[in-house]
């Protein structure tokens, strides 16, 4: 839901609001290797880089310049699910 495709934030650095839907599975606090299909969490990459390993809301500080967000739905082991349940996309940040 947010960033948007080719939304442009201000600052040096600029504090991105990174919000999510997630359709049909259940963010869990726990890591576990007692796997259940639709429970897991949130990874947030910014540019192949992990930030987060967190819920559907995250604020983060983010430096000038063109960016790819990543965020991936991952198993209670951290593991991806099959098929990858992931979303991306590319925002700018200028001073």
């Amino acid at each position: 839901m947010s960033p948007g495709p080719g939304q442009v934030f201000h600052g040096d650095p600029a504090p991105v609001s990174v919000r999510l839907r997630l359709d049909g599975g259940k963010i869990v606090p726990i890591t576990s290797t007692r796997l259940v299909p639709n429970e897991g969490h949130v990874h947030v990459s910014l540019d192949g880089s992990l930030l987060a390993m967190t819920g559907l809301a995250a604020q983060i500080d983010v430096s000038p310049g063109q960016h790819t967000l990543r965020t991936a739905f991952v198993a209670t082991d951290h593991g991806p699910f099959r098929p990858p349940v992931t979303a991306t996309v590319t925002f700018e940040v200028r001073p």
